[in-house]
């Protein structure tokens, strides 16, 4: 391999100027995500506000419809995989290769582990709020389209997905929310103490 060959390398096999700019640009990007992991109400309230400010753009330029329907369906599928679990209990139904959702009480406690997590969830849904949102900026997508159709597509689209996602759940009995650690009551301290 010969000198420069690589990618990022100039010609002297320094990284050049471009490829030091964008790697340290990736560095404080990832060092803004890690410091706001701790964070998640603000997150979310952000990520709404965002979501917001986008709604009230394109209500006021009455136009971007399909990109507002695309932006719902993204949000929609990053939806179902955060409320499906890693491992669907579908196919692990026939196979025992592997660890499955506990289908009867006396089988042992295993936690919900989700497809998509919660903050790549929340990432992925504020990325596709911000690319929706330059997307406005670009007259090429303000395709002439009759919104009410696209509402109604979604409403229809959201409520079958629903359906389908609940009677999973039901039938592999699994519940996607956790609410935090499981606490179990032992016997009252009524005994008295033995003094040596």
């Amino acid at each position: 391999m010969s000198e420069g060959d690589s990618v990022g390398e100039s010609v002297h096999g320094k990284p050049s100027v471009v490829y030091r700019f964008f790697t340290r640009l990736g560095q404080i990007y990832q060092s803004w995500l890690d410091k706001s992991t701790p964070y998640t109400a603000v997150r979310w309230v952000v990520t709404l506000g965002l979501s917001f400010v986008y709604m009230i753009r394109v209500y006021l330029l009455q136009g971007w419809y399909i990109v507002t329907y695309a932006l719902g369906i993204y949000h929609l599928n990053l939806f179902i995989a955060f409320l499906s679990p890693k491992v669907d209990p579908s196919l692990m139904e026939d196979s025992d290769d592997g660890p499955s959702l506990p289908t009867k009480q006396n089988e042992e406690f295993r936690p919900f582990i989700r497809r998509l997590p919660e903050f790549k969830f929340w990432h992925a849904a504020t990325k596709g709020i911000l690319v929706a949102m330059a997307c406005t900026f670009f007259e090429a997508f303000n395709v002439p389209v009759f919104w009410p159709i696209l509402v109604m597509y979604f409403i229809m689209l959201f409520c079958i997905t629903m359906k389908r996602q609940i009677k999973h759940m039901i039938k592999y009995r699994y519940i996607p929310f956790t609410h935090g650690k499981r606490t179990y009551k032992g016997k009252e301290d009524a005994g008295k103490t033995f003094a040596s």
